[in-house]
């Protein structure tokens, strides 16, 4: 199974001695034996993010642009109408699904998704609108309005990112990929290779770090992004994110207001067409990752799971792994963090979420042949 990244990364980030750095590679590279049964309840089209309602059922996309609504109790699926016109390419469509923090009062439903422009460009964007559910298993998006936007929409059909959460201040957090374009990820006239902000309107919150600024610049609370692909709070209201990084760069970042993450500057992997980046640590001047991947994960998906189901892992960062086939679990202590263990699932892993009873949930990646299962992962008995 492979390792985490270059042993000098994994030192200067857990900020340990060499040799406490070989032994939390060692443990990472086990292969432990599965702590969880695994059952199939259904199968989508292309998914690509869940979210679970009030009461148990789930809403899952499909990267065709259909929002589905399933009961894991009784094992339907409907279909909610009403939502964006998403255009499906290679790397998006219809993305993220996510709640509005006071949903029980407003219904609020927020989708990412990818929009098409003019000249075969594309772009990112988040909407909202008011979940209606009806008697027949499905539903309806009412009053829908798109909230944020891509700045510009790019050609090309990669790196959208489009990852959506609510933070514990109200505010909205949108992950905003480079479009493989590399330099737009340090122009401040661009929101691309970003992390952003937001209020729940899609409006800018006045003490963000490049609010004075205005225009996109001033939705960025962080830059230097290639593809965040998982955003996530931890308990103590932290927030990290991992990115699908160049050839050998996977990342686990945490995110602090105002910084520059380096991307396309610095990484610690390289160009595809095998052009050298040059290490984080030839510029510390943008933080280092805390974890990085060489050979790779692909990461998608991400949830600190805080729940009771599976002890031992509250507190910890669980992520999907698409070219690894893998569940990763990340341990965390402080700002620092490490691979603890990891799980060889055999097929793609696109999305990770926690289920109102603890148990955890993966959607496959549906890249193969197109359908993707709804896996349940509970505790051996």
């Amino acid at each position: 199974m492979p390792r985490i990244s270059v042993l000098s990364a994994l030192t200067a980030a857990l900020g340990v001695c060499t040799a406490c750095a070989t032994a939390h590679a060692a443990d990472a590279a086990k292969s432990p034996s599965a702590s969880f049964e695994t059952a199939e309840f259904a199968t989508f089209d292309h998914p690509w993010a869940m979210t679970f309602l009030p009461g148990g059922r789930l809403l899952v996309t499909e990267m065709g642009g259909t929002l589905r609504l399933f009961d894991p109790a009784t094992k339907k699926t409907g279909t909610v109408t009403g939502t964006p016109k998403a255009a499906k390419v290679s790397q998006g469509g219809l993305g993220d699904v996510v709640l509005h923090p006071d949903f029980a009062t407003n219904q609020l439903v927020y989708l990412s998704y990818v929009e098409p422009g003019e000249a075969d460009t594309y772009g990112g964007a988040v909407a909202r609108g008011r979940l209606v559910v009806d008697d027949q298993g499905g539903g309806r998006i009412e009053g829908l309005e798109t909230i944020w936007r891509q700045v510009p929409k790019q050609t090309g059909e990669g790196h959208f990112g489009n990852r959506i959460a609510f933070g514990p201040d109200g505010k909205l957090w949108v992950t905003s990929g480079e479009r493989q374009k590399f330099d737009p990820a340090q122009d401040m006239t661009s929101n691309l290779g970003k992390t952003l902000r937001l209020n729940d309107d899609g409006s800018v919150p006045a003490d963000n770090p490049f609010a004075e600024r205005r225009g996109v610049a001033a939705q960025v609370w962080s830059l230097g992004h290639r593809n965040i692909l998982g955003l996530a709070f931890d308990a103590e209201g932290r927030l990290w994110e991992h990115e699908m990084g160049p050839k050998g760069g996977d990342e686990l970042n945490l995110i602090t207001k105002g910084a520059n993450y380096g991307y396309p500057i610095v990484s610690n992997g390289d160009h595809y067409d095998g052009k050298r980046i040059p290490d984080h640590p030839t510029r510390p001047d943008f933080p280092a990752p805390v974890i990085t991947w060489n050979p790779v994960i692909s990461p998608a998906g991400f949830v600190i799971y805080d729940g009771t189901l599976f002890p031992s892992w509250k507190g910890s960062g669980l992520i999907g792994g698409l070219s690894s086939k893998s569940l990763v679990r990340v341990s965390f202590d402080g700002a620092s963090a490490r691979e603890a263990e990891r799980w060889d699932m055999g097929t793609r892993i696109r999305e990770v979420e926690q289920g109102p009873d603890g148990a955890v949930w993966l959607l496959e990646d549906g890249k193969r042949g197109g359908n993707g299962r709804l896996l349940k992962l509970t505790p051996k008995s």
